[in-house]
């Protein structure tokens, strides 16, 4: 006798049609939406089993190719779906934004994530949404791979090639409202003024489209070759103005982008995939391009499954303006990377300049911090003090070590950037840009550091001469020295609110040297007419390149400064924890304290324990700041690290192989 009764294996729904094919019947609407939901129940894996999807998939095309019945009763249940069903929202809404603009779109998904619209049942979207009800069916979906669908949908004989005339005339009718939706957006300013010339307006794709569509819906069915021409000529015109929207966005790293421009370019790529599947269908050239259909299939799974998600649409939307602000930071960014010992001595030297700067910024603060101002004057007063400074570090073309990582970032997701990269990335190339990039960071801490401390102390000496008293001492000094300890303080905490805002600073600096170069405003101000007259033309043109060229670095400095300078006093303002910990700054800041207390009087294991508080201040800064700006980088650039997990192994093994190249530059290297 068994005391354990065996789990009896449910048998699959393609093995129950075999069993009894007159149980599933597919003759109505109704019955064909319950086959096929049945039918891809048996296809979705468990949570934990989407890496076999695809196995799955191919089991069931293997067993259709053995059962013609069962597939003759697919092929019906989605005719029945396609023929009473209205497809033109399906191809011309589903997982396209409206162009309504970006800000009422995400108010429309933050009132359907509240109240969900109601559904036609005649809708073909209808279909999707019941078919793949679950969330998460576009992960185990896309798990299957391309050629898998496409044996499956190629096994079905594609019944959108079935020539039934309502069939036809819904994709027709979804094919022209996409048409006119193409013309209106290739007709917008933020299009239109930076496509290539065209010699005349006929030959602008956007309106030669819509023509030629005119044309071959008055074309009579009696004549396929006609048909085939002009389906032909609209498919050049489509791909022309995929190649127009390629140009514009490569002429966005040097002219700029805005969220309006790539809401809109977004929109009009979704728009022309469409078109082009929908031409497929009703060319009459009898080829079919079932991998572009396969494609769709995909999206408007997945944009189904997260139609609702403000999430999604956040990424998507603002994705192409990301990249552009991670690209003007990158340009900046190829400074702070050193590659031979020429450059990584001139980044000590740079640095060695920045950390003598930084130690009168943090003498001024200090004499301002005496000074009896209410806390918003007084840290007002602090951010102008730290403004001046960082401004002077990069107009003299000095280095702060801490404003490298949200810049440098972008060195390293170009090494995965799917855009730019069409094979799979070298790892082993990026493995030593991230030796470069360490060891420049490492060059530039170490240059600031080398000079703050003695350059700091020596100007509280200066000051104690000069004056007669200290700058700081007694418990004054203690307590200075006392907010840089590790463990006496919030100092680590407050060194990770640091690297936020080093993080923010260069994000603002990108977008806002995107959005100079994105709006022309150097053209604009040497033909302001305010100026015309009592300024000269010469005056006025460096006026224009002096903005183009340090715009976004006044913003991302100035902005720096009023994060670090107001920190603190908007903590007492609001009564809690919340300042900030800089390192170069908190170097400069235990010098006053030291020479406020004397050597003499301070334990070596509690200094020693400070001066490490500050190089974990430090440690800190970088790890926020630099990773907030990857994150950024690779998720604009539509980079899936998951699908890299040897990425940590390969440059662990680089650091094994070459340890020196993480500190010094390689003899070889050039």
């Amino acid at each position: 006798m068994h005391l354990i009764k065996k789990k009896k294996i449910e048998k699959s729904f393609c093995e129950k049609i075999l069993e009894n094919e007159s149980a599933y019947p597919v003759a109505s609407r109704e019955e064909g939406l319950s086959f096929l939901i049945s039918f891809f129940n048996d296809i979705r894996p468990a949570k934990k089993e989407r890496h076999k999807a695809d196995e799955r998939l191919q089991e069931i095309v293997a067993l259709l190719e053995m059962h013609p019945a069962i597939v003759s009763k697919l092929q019906q249940a989605v005719l029945t779906q396609l023929q009473d069903a209205n497809l033109e929202s399906a191809f011309t809404e589903s997982g396209i934004p409206l162009s309504s603009g970006f800000w009422d779109e995400l108010a429309g998904k933050v009132k359907h994530k509240i109240l969900p619209e109601e559904q036609d049942k005649n809708d073909f979207v209808y279909v999707i949404d019941r078919v793949f009800y679950k969330k998460t069916d576009f992960i185990w979906v896309n798990a299957i791979r391309r050629s898998t669908w496409i044996s499956f949908f190629e096994l079905l004989q594609f019944p959108l090639r079935e020539k039934d005339e309502r069939l036809h005339s819904h994709l027709m009718d979804a094919l022209t409202v996409l048409s006119f939706q193409v013309a209106n957006d290739g007709l917008e300013r933020d299009v239109a003024r930076y496509m290539t010339p065209f010699r005349s307006r006929q030959d602008n794709p956007f309106i030669m489209q819509n023509s030629l569509l005119h044309d071959l819906q008055n074309l009579p069915g009696t004549n396929p070759d006609e048909v085939k021409a002009v389906a032909a000529k609209l498919k050049a015109a489509l791909l022309e103005i995929e190649d127009e929207i390629e140009y514009i966005r490569q002429q966005q790293d040097s002219r700029g982008t805005s969220l309006k421009q790539s809401y809109t370019l977004l929109i009009l790529s979704a728009r022309i995939e469409r078109m082009l599947i929908l031409l497929d269908t009703i060319d009459n050239d009898e080829r079919f391009d079932i991998g572009r259909f396969v494609d769709l299939f995909r999206i408007v799974v997945k944009n189904e499954n997260q139609k609702h998600s403000i999430r999604q649409f956040l990424s998507q939307g603002v994705g192409y303006l990301a990249y552009q602000i991670a690209e003007h930071k990158g340009q900046k960014g190829g400074k702070y990377i050193t590659t031979t010992k020429k450059e990584y001595f001139s980044m000590w030297v740079s640095a060695m300049w920045g950390g003598l700067i930084i130690s009168f910024i943090a003498i001024a603060k200090n004499v301002l911090g005496k000074l009896h101002y209410a806390y918003f004057w007084q840290g007002f007063w602090y951010s102008v003090n730290y403004s001046f400074g960082f401004v002077l570090i990069d107009q003299t073309g000095s280095t702060l070590a801490t404003k490298q990582p949200a810049f440098t970032a972008n060195a390293v997701a170009v090494s995965l950037d799917s855009k730019k990269n069409r094979n799979q990335p070298d790892l082993d190339n990026l493995a030593v840009t991230v030796a470069k990039v360490i060891r420049s960071q490492t060059a530039s801490f170490i240059g600031n550091l080398i000079i703050v401390f003695p350059a700091t102390y020596f100007l509280a000496w200066a000051y104690d001469q000069l004056l007669g008293r200290k700058l700081l001492a007694g418990r004054e000094a203690f307590l200075l020295l006392q907010e840089q300890h590790p463990f006496q303080s919030l100092s680590l905490l407050y060194a990770c609110n640091t690297g936020f805002f080093l993080f923010l600073s260069g994000i603002i600096a990108g977008y806002v040297q995107n959005k100079i170069r994105f709006s022309n405003i150097g053209n604009r101000l040497t033909q302001h007419p305010g100026l015309h007259f009592n300024t000269s033309a010469e005056r006025k043109g460096w006026w224009a390149r002096f903005i183009e060229k340090n715009g976004g670095s006044y913003a991302g400095n100035i902005s720096l400064g009023f994060f670090l300078g107001m920190a603190s006093n908007i903590g007492k303002i609001f009564g809690v924890p919340f300042d900030i910990r800089h390192i170069t700054i908190s170097s400069g800041n235990m010098a006053i304290a030291v020479y406020g207390l004397g050597f003499e009087n301070i334990p070596a294991r509690y200094l020693i324990t400070v001066f490490l508080g500050v190089l974990g201040i430090g440690f800190f800064n970088f790890l926020v700041s630099f990773s907030l700006a990857f994150l950024v980088a690779v998720k604009s650039r539509g980079i899936q690290l998951r699908r890299y997990p040897e990425l940590i192994g390969t440059i662990v093994r680089y650091f094994f192989k070459k340890p020196v190249s993480f500190m010094l530059p390689p003899k070889s290297e050039q």
